[in-house]
């Protein structure tokens, strides 16, 4: 009998509790308005934390849609008018860049992570950068003089890339108080970018590019963040391979990974995401995010860091104080990125090897004239910093079964001849993607790389059926330079093709099947 009644006992708790935990999510789905979706949009930098949001939304009752994109993309389309209810954005520097009339409310930052200069430990040590402190001038004269090779993401369409920039600009114009456009004219500043920019081995629209010529030894150093830096080096067995977080001694930028509202305020909307928010700040999860490189504490030392992870051999020293540099106003950063793309960047001599084959017929062929017509038109490309300038070399060649000659643009800001043979080629035959390349190699390959950087730009809307595998194969491994192919797909093309020419070459391959403009602006990030 006793046995029984304690049974029951049992039960009846059991069910009281999962009773409980009912009640509970249902009283937070009413509040939260669990029948609405909580759009997000989110810096690429913060995928790694998509399950750690997603299990917060979950335990708040949130029905969470959450999208990925280029933090210079998400400025873009916020500025165009695409709705979402919150931003989690790399560094709040770019809220800056929004519209006035878009509302931001409650943000706060959710981790730092500082960007630094990652070195090959070995490199490191031979140039005694493991030893002590070290200077921006130091690091762009080792750059200048070849004794350090190095590559970094895009200043125009990277945080990364940008955020480094921008504290370099200020550190070489003397760490002023306020960032003035006479600080962007002063000749000795541009000067020392020039020496820093121009001698870049190649340019890169995201880190995880830079890592992999980082890991199969084509470059010595890149800039990347801290936590990149961790998570790299768990996997590597021999401490000379080890990337080396080397932060500037006279400036770090650092990443506030902020979370914002953007929705209305006074609303269940806006208490669900401060719930959200919330949780993200909590104990428990701002430990998940140590775990995976992330700082939690803003500015100042932090003695009690796990030492594993923010680990001494990785260059990484939490007891340090760093340097932060300062962020500009709106108006400085506009006219600084514009600045690196028409005089700082190094200049690049690019081949756009594009489908003519006859299925372009038609909706294709239309999508690719709109495509090189934006990224060829200076005024068109200007809003988004990608326009090519007098002293980038631009050449064209279509391909079908036969490849055209290819027509070159020595000034890349009058391409006037491009778009002419691209009105004048109609769509027909077959696809030959093989002898396209080939004859692209075959004419950068005498080009001076300490002046340029080289790349070829293949797109195709289907399978290569026709030309030599073989003897672009042959090309690619023979050639006397290195010269990237970066494939973008197109209609029914598939990477199975492509994926192995961009691997051979040290390129990328990019899906333009949905919006074949955004593909052609992600490609620009990499020349």
């Amino acid at each position: 009998m006793k046995s029984k009644i304690g049974i029951g006992v049992i039960v009846f708790i059991f069910v009281v509790l999962c009773m409980n935990v009912i009640s509970e999510n249902t009283v937070k789905n009413r509040i939260y308005g669990s029948s609405s979706t909580m759009r997000v949009i989110s810096s690429e930098e913060n995928k790694d934390l998509d399950n750690i949001i997603k299990e917060c939304a979950t335990d708040e009752g949130i029905t969470l849609d959450i999208e990925y994109e280029s933090t210079l993309d998400i400025i873009e389309k916020l500025n165009n008018g695409e709705s979402y209810d919150a931003v989690w954005i790399s560094n709040s520097m770019w809220l800056y860049m929004l519209n006035s009339n878009i509302r931001v409310s409650d943000s706060k930052i959710i981790n730092i992570n500082p960007i630094v200069f990652g070195i090959r430990k070995k490199k490191a040590k031979e140039l005694g950068f493991t030893e002590r402190s070290v200077s921006l001038e130091e690091i762009i004269n080792a750059i200048s003089t070849k004794k350090l090779s190095f590559a970094t993401t895009n200043a125009t369409q990277t945080n990364t890339g940008a955020s480094s920039y921008l504290s370099f600009l200020s550190i070489l114009a003397g760490n002023p108080e306020v960032l003035k456009t006479d600080h962007l004219k002063n000749p000795e500043v541009k000067e020392k970018l020039k020496n820093l920019y121009q001698n870049v081995n190649r340019t890169s629209g995201n880190e995880e590019y830079l890592e992999g010529l980082f890991k199969n030894g084509s470059i010595d150093s890149f800039v990347t963040y801290e936590s990149s830096v961790i998570n790299y080096n768990k996997k590597v067995k021999n401490d000379d391979d080890l990337i080396y977080a080397i932060y500037p001694l006279d400036g770090v930028a650092i990443s506030d990974g902020v979370f914002a509202y953007l929705g209305e305020t006074n609303t269940e909307q806006e208490e669900a995401f401060l719930a959200l928010q919330k949780d993200l700040l909590s104990k428990e999860v701002q430990n998940e995010m140590i775990d995976l490189g992330k700082r939690t504490w803003y500015g100042g030392t932090n003695k009690d860091a796990p030492r594993e992870i923010f680990n001494p051999k990785y260059g990484i020293d939490t007891n340090r104080y760093l340097n932060q540099s300062k962020y500009p106003s709106k108006d400085i950063i506009k006219k600084a990125l514009n600045l690196y793309q028409t005089e700082l960047r190094k200049p690049v001599s690019l081949v756009f090897a594009l489908d003519y084959s006859g299925s372009m017929y038609g909706t294709g062929e239309k999508e690719l004239k709109k495509a090189m017509e934006y990224v060829l038109n200076s005024e068109e490309a200007e809003n988004n910093y990608i326009q090519f300038t007098e002293n980038d070399k631009v050449a064209l060649l279509t391909f079908s079964d036969r490849v055209s000659d290819i027509t070159s643009a020595p000034n890349g800001s009058n391409t006037t001849n491009l778009l002419e043979l691209l009105d004048k080629r109609e769509p027909d035959g077959t696809t030959n993607i093989y002898d396209s390349v080939t004859k692209s190699i075959k004419f950068l390959e005498n080009e001076d790389t300490n002046k340029y950087n080289v790349s070829i730009v293949l797109m195709t809307d289907g399978y290569g059926n026709t030309g030599s595998k073989e003897d672009m194969y042959k090309a690619i491994k023979n050639s006397k330079i290195k010269i990237p192919v970066y494939g973008i797909l197109f209609a029914n093309a598939t990477d199975s093709q492509l994926k192995p020419i961009a691997e051979k070459s040290g390129g990328e391959v990019f899906d333009g099947s949905s919006d074949l403009v955004k593909a052609f602006k992600v490609v620009r990030g990499f020349n």
